[in-house]
Formats: C-alpha cells, sequence, structure tokens
C-alpha cells in the first residue's frame, strides 16, 4: 500500500483544518473510494490536506475538490451482467456468471449467432462503439459490464463510461487503466516503484531523428512498440540502423490502425529472455495478492501460442520476489480486480518489467487450474464489493501441479502464418482437457476479429504428465473448413525446447519449421470417394467400362485422377462443402476440388513454360484489403522487391517479387479487398 506519509506531497497550510478533521481512511469511508485513492488525490493535489502533528488530515470542506468526480457503482451484488466481448471469452464469462445466478446479456454482430450461455442477445454493428454498446446495457437493465480482453477490456473512456451510467465496471477504475495502458507511462511507474525496466526510451519527443539516436544510445537490436494497446501488434525488432526507418513507419502505421495512437516507445531486445507474467488480484479496499505466475515464452510474431503455469525456470524463492515486486507496483497504482504484470526473465534470476495488461489474460485459464480459482468469480464479486477475505485470499495461493495451454488459430503456418478464412464445416474437440471456444461447426471464420480459435488446457499433478495430456488431446482434435495452427502445435509441443521447458521468445523463430504435411494415395480417395457429381448421368461419374470409375481432383496445384476402388486402409477424416472436400492431412484441413477445364491463360502459360520462358503470377496469400501499390504496370522489379501489401486483421503483409523482371499486369488497386488466391500481379521474366 502507498504510505502517503513517506511521498512528497504538496499539503496545504493546517490553519484551515481543525484537530477534527479527516484521516484519510475516514475520507475513503465517506466517498466510498479506496484509501489508495484518496492517497493518490492527495499526492496529486487533487484534495487538499494538511498535516496536524504526524498525521495528515482533510478537512470536511476540502470534499468538495473531487466529490463531482464520478465514481463507479458498488452493488452488493450483480444480478445481470453484459458481456461486451464476442468468441470464446464471451462464452467462459457467461458460464461462470449463469453459475453463480447472474443473468446474461451477450452480442453479436449481424453476421454472428448468439453467443452461447447468454439468456438473451443483442445485434451491434460494432464491438467498438462505446455508446451503442451501453445503449445495450440500458436497454436490457444489466447492472454490470465485463469487457473480456480485446475491443473496449483496456478503454478508459468506455470504463468511466459505464461508472458513469450507475453501472458496476468489472476491471480497474478508469484512470488506473489509462495510467497502465501508455506503455511508456507505465514504464515510468514500475521504474519510480523499484520494478526495474528494460533500457530504452519511454520520452514524448517521437521524430525519426529522436528515436534513431535514442536506438543508437540503447544498443541494437532494439524493440520497436506501440505505446498503446497490446497483443503483440506493432512491434517490430531492428537489428541495425539500416533498417529502423522502415520499422518506425511501419510501426506507427500498425499503431495507427489499431489503436488510434502511433506513438512508440524503444526497449533493448534481450536475447535469450524469457517472458514471464505475474497474475495479481486487487479488491476495492486496498489488499491485494498475487497468484503465481506463467512462463509465455512460445511466441512468434510477439504472438503468444502455449503458456504454462507455473513458469519451470521459477523457483519458490523467485516466485515470491516476482509476486511481491508486481503487486508493489499494482498497488501504487491503485490498481481493483485481476491483472498481470508482465516481465522478462533471464537465466540469472533478473526481471525486467515489460507492462501490465488490465483486463483478463487470454491465458488465465491456466492460472486457474494450478490454484482452483475462478478469475471471473472473483472479478464479479470484487466488482461487487467483497474483499479479498471474503474471498478466502489472504495470501498467495499454493500451487498445485502444472497447466499448460494451447492456442487453436486460423491461420496458415505453410504461409507464414497468415490468417485464415472459411467456413467451419467439422469439429471434433478432445475429451479430458478443458475447452474454451466461442464456435461450433457451421460458423463462418472471417477476417474482421482476432482468428483464435479456442484454447486447449491440460493440467496433471507434473510438468510432463500436463504436457502429456496436452499432445494427445492436439491428436484427437479436428478442424476442417479451414487452416489452423493444429498441425503445428502437435510439432511445437514435441520439440525438445518444450519437452525440456527451455523456450524462450526467439525459440520458435530459430526452429526449423516441419515441411508442409503432403497428402496421401488414401487422402486423395477420401476426397474423390465424397466428391460424387450433382447429376445421375454416369458418364459424369468418370464410368469407364470394365474398370472403376477415375475423378480428376485439384489440390493446390497438383492434379490427379483418382481410380474409385474399395480402399485397403482406413480412410482420414473428410468432409465435403458445395463443390470442395476438406480432407485432415495430420492435422491440417486441405481442400481438394475437381479439376477444372483448362482456360486460354493457363494453355498460354504452359506454353511459355515449355518454350523456356520465365514468368510468375502472384497471388494473394489471405483475404485483406491492399493498402499500397508499390510497381506500376511495366516497370521493372528486383527479386524480392515488395509489389503490393495486403492488410488483414489490423497487420500488413507485403507480395514481393520472386525474380527480376517487368510487371506485365497489375490486377489490383488501393482499397481493393481481395480472396486468398486471386491474382495481384504477373510478371515477365528480363531474360
Amino acid at each position: 500500500m502507498v504510505d502517503s506519509a513517506r511521498r512528497d506531497v504538496s499539503l496545504c497550510d493546517n490553519r484551515d483544518v481543525k484537530d477534527d478533521g479527516l484521516t484519510p481512511r475516514e475520507v475513503a469511508d465517506e466517498l466510498g473510494v479506496t484509501v489508495r485513492t484518496v492517497q493518490r488525490w492527495i499526492a496529486d493535489g487533487r484534495l487538499p490536506a494538511a498535516r496536524v502533528g504526524s498525521r495528515v488530515r482533510v478537512s470536511r470542506s476540502s470534499l468538495a475538490s473531487v466529490t463531482d468526480r464520478p465514481t463507479a457503482a458498488s452493488p452488493s451484488t450483480t444480478t445481470s451482467l453484459l458481456v461486451a466481448n464476442r468468441g470464446e471469452i464471451a462464452v467462459r464469462i457467461a458460464r461462470t456468471a449463469r453459475r453463480m445466478g447472474i443473468r446474461v446479456i451477450g452480442l453479436h454482430a449481424a453476421d454472428e449467432r448468439p453467443p452461447d450461455g447468454a439468456d438473451e442477445s443483442h445485434k451491434i454493428d460494432s464491438y467498438l462503439d462505446g455508446e451503442e454498446l451501453l445503449a445495450v446495457a440500458r436497454r436490457s437493465g444489466v447492472t454490470a459490464v465485463h469487457p473480456g480482453y480485446g475491443f473496449l477490456a483496456e478503454s478508459p473512456a468506455f470504463a468511466a463510461a459505464v461508472a458513469d451510467a450507475g453501472l458496476s465496471w468489472v476491471g480497474p477504475p478508469a484512470d488506473v487503466i489509462a495510467a497502465m495502458g501508455d506503455k511508456a507511462a507505465a514504464r515510468r511507474h514500475a521504474s519510480a516503484h523499484g520494478l526495474p525496466t528494460v533500457p530504452g526510451y519511454d520520452g514524448h519527443a517521437q521524430d525519426d531523428a529522436t528515436l534513431a539516436s535514442e536506438a543508437e544510445r540503447i544498443g541494437y537490436p532494439v524493440l520497436v512498440k506501440p505505446t498503446a494497446g497490446g497483443g503483440g501488434k506493432g512491434m517490430r525488432i531492428v537489428l541495425d540502423a539500416s533498417a529502423m526507418a522502415e520499422a518506425l513507419a511501419a510501426a506507427r502505421r500498425e499503431a495507427h490502425r489499431s489503436f488510434a495512437d502511433d506513438r512508440l516507445i524503444l526497449e533493448r531486445y534481450l536475447h535469450g529472455a524469457r517472458h514471464v507474467e505475474v497474475q495479481v488480484l486487487f479488491d476495492a479496499h486496498g489488499n491485494g495478492v498475487h497468484l503465481g505466475e506463467r512462463d509465455c515464452s512460445a511466441q512468434r510474431r510477439n504472438q503468444k501460442i502455449v503458456e504454462e503455469a507455473p513458469a519451470p525456470s521459477v523457483t519458490p524463492e523467485l516466485r515470491a520476489r516476482m509476486g511481491e515486486a508486481a503487486v508493489s507496483m499494482a498497488s501504487a497504482a491503485a490498481y481493483v480486480s485481476a491483472g498481470t504484470v508482465e516481465m522478462l526473465l533471464t537465466d540469472g534470476g533478473d526481471f525486467f518489467f515489460l507492462e501490465m495488461n488490465t483486463r483478463l489474460q487470454v491465458e488465465h485459464a491456466v492460472t486457474e487450474a494450478v490454484t482452483g480459482r475462478d478469475l471471473v468469480e472473483d472479478q464479479l464479486r470484487v466488482a461487487a464489493g467483497a474483499t479479498l477475505a471474503d474471498l478466502g485470499m489472504s495470501a498467495p495461493p499454493p500451487i498445485r501441479g502444472h497447466a499448460i495451454e494451447a492456442r487453436l488459430y486460423a491461420e496458415d503456418p505453410d504461409s507464414g502464418f497468415l490468417p485464415a478464412t472459411g467456413r467451419l464445416a467439422r469439429i471434433r474437440w478432445p475429451r479430458g482437457v478443458r475447452v474454451d471456444a466461442g464456435l461450433r461447426e457451421g460458423d463462418e471464420v472471417g477476417e474482421r476479429y482476432d482468428p483464435m480459435l479456442a484454447k486447449l488446457i491440460a493440467h496433471g499433478s507434473t510438468r510432463r504428465e500436463a504436457l502429456d495430456r496436452l499432445r494427445r488431446a492436439l491428436a484427437e482434435t479436428v478442424v476442417l473448413g479451414v487452416r489452423t495452427n493444429l498441425q503445428f502445435l502437435r510439432w511445437l509441443t514435441a520439440e525438445p525446447p518444450m519437452r525440456d521447458g527451455e523456450m524462450r521468445t526467439e525459440t520458435i523463430a530459430g526452429l526449423e519449421l516441419p515441411t508442409p504435411p503432403a497428402a496421401t494415395d488414401a487422402h486423395w480417395l477420401a476426397a474423390a470417394t465424397l466428391m460424387a457429381p450433382e447429376t445421375r448421368d454416369p458418364w459424369s461419374d468418370g464410368w469407364r467400362l470394365n474398370a472403376p470409375p477415375v475423378r480428376s481432383l485439384r489440390l493446390g496445384n497438383e492434379d490427379r485422377s483418382v481410380r474409385l476402388m474399395p480402399p485397403a486402409m482406413v480412410l482420414p477424416e473428410a468432409v465435403r462443402v458445395g463443390d470442395a472436400v476438406h480432407v485432415d492431412v495430420e492435422g491440417q484441413s486441405l481442400e481438394f476440388a475437381m479439376t477444372p477445364p483448362p482456360t486460354v491463360e493457363e494453355a498460354v502459360r504452359h506454353a511459355a513454360a515449355a518454350r523456356g520462358e520465365g514468368a510468375a503470377v502472384l497471388t494473394a496469400p489471405m483475404p485483406g484489403r491492399v493498402i499500397a501499390v508499390r510497381v506500376a504496370e511495366g516497370a521493372s522489379v528486383v527479386a524480392h522487391e515488395v509489389v503490393v501489401v495486403i492488410e488483414a486483421m489490423k497487420m500488413e503483409h507485403a507480395v514481393v517479387a520472386p525474380m527480376d523482371g517487368t510487371l506485365t499486369r497489375l490486377a489490383v488497386r488501393e482499397g481493393a479487398q481481395v480472396q486468398r488466391g486471386d491474382v495481384l500481379a504477373e510478371l515477365a521474366s528480363l531474360s
């Protein structure tokens, strides 16, 4: 707890404060806020105070300076809850709320179905429109709002608007969200309260010259990070000065699109560090506790993939030190509800503050598994005024066993983990592990939202047991219709660094990724078997006299004629959707189609290839919007030169020329929407 007697605060003259002046505790009780909030008001001058002897006193007349500030509602119970989110987190929050007897109001967009577990759901235009969400809250008569994570979960304006509406906000106060959501301010706050920070730059000057100069001072490699937001969006690792300008420009663009804030900070990139975060929980009465740590080092493109608790590298003594530091920093910020203090941990046991997430984390489930807590229930009870003592949380809970979580994403590892879209034609979840999912068979996975489909959480008495259970669960999982990282997760959880608990933030980038799964005869036969023609004409079914029928199929760029013979082996899982068949190939959903008749364009390309003429067709690797066209039709390009830049899910992907040549055709313009496989441009070799 912050001790105001030790703070260098400006106190008013004590002649206006009589002996019956109020103590900070009495002010807190009268105004219905925490003592820490009162101490913060005194420290920053918003609440005049005086020192009477060794004690701080506040005159009753001074309360007018802060009583016009809105305070969050704190009902004794929560009877109805608006879940201001979608997907798996909305379903997960609803599950706990309903168990607690709370009426759940959900949200859904026009192209979505209502979320599972909601008692009623309202159609909205945008999850980012706070006014629209508050209108739903008022219309449905809820008493509280839970923001989940993402969207408006870390919006101070939305949190304040909820409080102004007289509703209970399930999270920290708006001013705390603002203070901790600004990474530059949070770095300064951490440093001021004894939590070491990575050497870096968090100043106000944002011009390229200043940032380049600061990068030289810090020393390369440097990590460029947006000041706002999270989830790894906009982050860039810069190895040397030559790449700095482009990294700054790209980081600003992505930060502006994602967070409407293009300010940046710089940090030295710590090679070989682990990403370890501490879960904290605070009530609104000044009490806080940590619930152990999680290791989130398994990342690609700064996005977490596999998380576990406890961290394999953290000893009980180190856990106590990190936990104490996290609680102390959060306490100084007057934190309330569940939150996470993220750190980098070196092999020498030194830890450095990264950022604080003022919300529930995606990976909170592993902490729940090893502590036996329900963090959503804890959040709801704290928001209703409960103390940690009411929750039975007077001390950090004991850690029981080990838990590991894998995130299942709609993305294509074979195309640089680009987001994937499509309709979920078949889903089979495993048994024996916790599965947090918000999708069902038949749901459409679009490009508007985060591509995470589900989380698989395994718990065991030991780390090995938990990891083995997770691997079995991944082996049993089937998702068809959309490409996913399932096959990649199966591979990753068997790799030595993961098996041995030696993952670092850059480990995955240094591993040789598995080759794409290859379709065998059994996969082709499974597709051909399901590819029954719509017509009853036997000639259309590849019928041949005195021979098995043959069907011509295409998979990617490969065409094959498949004889329909009784299989001598068990066929893999497959499902037909329209004119395509999706087949499970080692955990990846591959799409087979009937071979189309040849076109004039294909014939020309084949003829050019036969004559040895070089040509290339650039296609969209993912659905998205063209945000830049860097080369004009007829211009010359060199190998690896960027031709088109596509944005999907607020991430950029550059499509480059595979060779030196001339851009003979440009098929798109800036602002165009493209689908995976659409032609962007065509090149002809210079030779």
